[in-house]
């Protein structure tokens, strides 16, 4: 049975997150422990290689400050 892609899916502004990081003065590891994340998933996503989870979405609002999901995320539509 063939998993099934979801239509499209959130990336992480990555030019917002340095920025924000900059101002909080936290490295990408640092915020990687903040939300319990492995080192190379978190990098997959300052990359943009790789959506991250709701609940990763969530503590990365979080950690950062952000309230509005549209000023750290964007939403790509997936080719099928």
């Amino acid at each position: 049975m063939q998993r099934r892609r979801p239509p499209s899916r959130a990336l992480l502004r990555t030019t917002a997150a340095w920025e924000l990081l900059d101002k909080l003065d936290i490295s990408q590891n640092e915020l990687a422990r903040r939300c319990g994340i492995p080192r190379g998933y978190m990098s997959q996503v300052m990359r943009e290689e790789r959506s991250p989870s709701p609940r990763v979405r969530r503590c990365l609002q979080e950690v950062l400050g952000v309230a509005d999901f549209h000023l750290l995320f964007f939403i790509q539509e997936v080719d099928r």
